[in-house]
């Protein structure tokens, strides 16, 4: 999953235009990619767990196992490594909305874990 996201943000990277990507795996075993699509007012911004989301309900899966997100070093960072990062609060509460058994990879601690996504937001929302 790691290398998925990896790969497609090496391949997208465009600086102050993409520069997380992430992996969506389906309970049925496909993965999806997606890079986040960055805008000029940050607000319009949709981050890469959105679009690989989207992406995934837009081909027909509903049921997501694992998700995770990896952000490209700035270019003045040369020596820096694509690295796993934790979601956005937005993004945390549409991966539990659209998967609420879904792993999340985050990093924890200097090593990475994987936990739920109703998890990453204890006292969230619901209607």
């Amino acid at each position: 999953m790691i290398a998925c996201a990896q790969e497609i943000i090496k391949k997208r990277y465009e600086w102050e235009r993409h520069h997380v990507g992430a992996a969506l795996r389906t309970k049925t075993g496909e993965i999806f990619t997606a890079v986040h699509v960055e805008a000029s007012l940050s607000r319009v911004t949709v981050c890469a767990e959105a679009m690989v989301i989207g992406k995934a309900i837009s081909e027909g899966y509903k049921e997501f196992d694992t998700i995770v997100a990896v952000r490209h070093p700035d270019p003045d960072n040369a020596e820096g490594e694509i690295q796993v990062v934790s979601p956005c609060g937005m993004c945390r509460e549409l991966i539990a909305d659209y998967g609420k058994d879904c792993k999340v990879i985050v990093p924890v601690e200097g090593t990475l874990a994987k936990v739920s996504a109703v998890g990453l937001l204890p006292m969230r929302y619901s209607r």
